[in-house]
């Protein structure tokens, strides 16, 4: 098959060191509960560029870490993925990000607390001069822990295809001004309320097609997820895996829907992919699951193979 050139993918977004704590039982409150502990690099924004990395394209992330041990070890993991990380801020005296969370017995995600005040330095003013090399990239892709004020600049100021990921329903209104700019969005049940006031999916999923939204790929949970694009709509069922962690499905779904998007994929055939990418994902205690990377050729065997030599 025909080798073709792997799209160029500029990621804008969040980037943590993240403490994972999955209980091994039923998780009491108020108690210490028996369980795995672990450390690693996770974000938004991260989680996205290492799974488009994995799916095979050439991807630049922009984010920002402090100057300490853990901002070290979040660029080092990063440039051995293959991320150019030439456009990521580093900043003296000011904390990396960090993201704490704990899993209950099923892998699903109880609770968690994120340290995410250096991602507000990803400001228009430090965007500004990052404008010409942007332009150049097939795509943005973008997450909603950036401000308000940064992704107006970047829905203004480039015309390229812009993705997004909803990230919570606290972050989600960020979206609001940009929505008639997206390309395709990824948000979760609650996010979509968020951002339209309807808490059925389809008047959701409707209501931001209505705003201007190109695709909308809702997440469903148990219910699966839902997609909608012009008159379209589909439901597709949840995918029976065994489920190890929910961490970092949904930001594999996100580049999975982006990854489809600039290959120039239907909605349905997008929508099966971003799917599969968030069930593989569960199945990995990792958030970043390397099987990815199998998936462009298993799913879309007649595309060509894209040149991974490099990876």
């Amino acid at each position: 098959m025909n080798e073709q050139k792997p799209k160029s993918i500029a990621v804008i977004g969040g980037m943590n060191m993240d403490i994972g704590g999955s209980a091994a039982g039923e998780l009491r409150l108020r108690d210490s509960n028996p369980g795995r502990v672990t450390l690693r690099p996770g974000g938004v924004g991260r989680n996205i560029a290492h799974d488009l990395r994995l799916l095979g394209a050439e991807v630049s992330l922009v984010s920002a870490v402090g100057e300490d041990a853990f901002g070290r070890a979040l660029l080092e993991s990063c440039e051995a993925l293959g991320l150019d990380m030439s456009m990521t801020l580093r900043r003296p005296r000011e904390r990396s990000s960090t993201y704490l969370y704990v899993n209950d017995e099923g892998g699903d995600m109880l609770l968690a607390v994120s340290d995410m005040d250096i991602v507000d330095r990803i400001s228009p003013a430090a965007l500004e001069p990052l404008l010409p090399r942007l332009k150049r990239f097939d795509a943005l892709v973008l997450d909603a822990n950036l401000s308000e004020a940064s992704l107006r600049f970047l829905a203004e100021r480039t015309d390229l295809p812009l993705y997004a990921d909803a990230v919570s329903a606290a972050k989600a209104p960020r979206l609001l001004p940009i929505l008639p700019r997206l390309t395709a969005l990824k948000p979760n049940r609650l996010e979509a309320e968020a951002l339209t006031g309807e808490k059925d999916p389809e008047r959701a999923a409707r209501a931001l097609l209505a705003a201007g939204v190109g695709r909308v790929f809702l997440t469903l949970g148990e219910k699966g997820m839902m997609a909608a694009q012009g008159d379209a709509l589909l439901v597709l069922p949840r995918r029976k895996v065994q489920v190890l962690s929910t961490t970092g499905a949904g930001d594999a779904a996100t580049a999975a829907m982006v990854w489809a998007g600039v290959q120039g994929f239907e909605l349905e055939r997008a929508a099966r992919f971003s799917q599969l990418a968030g069930a593989t994902t569960c199945e990995c205690l990792e958030a970043n699951n390397p099987k990815l990377a199998e998936l462009p050729d298993l799913f879309f065997p007649q595309r060509g193979k894209m040149s991974r030599s490099d990876r």
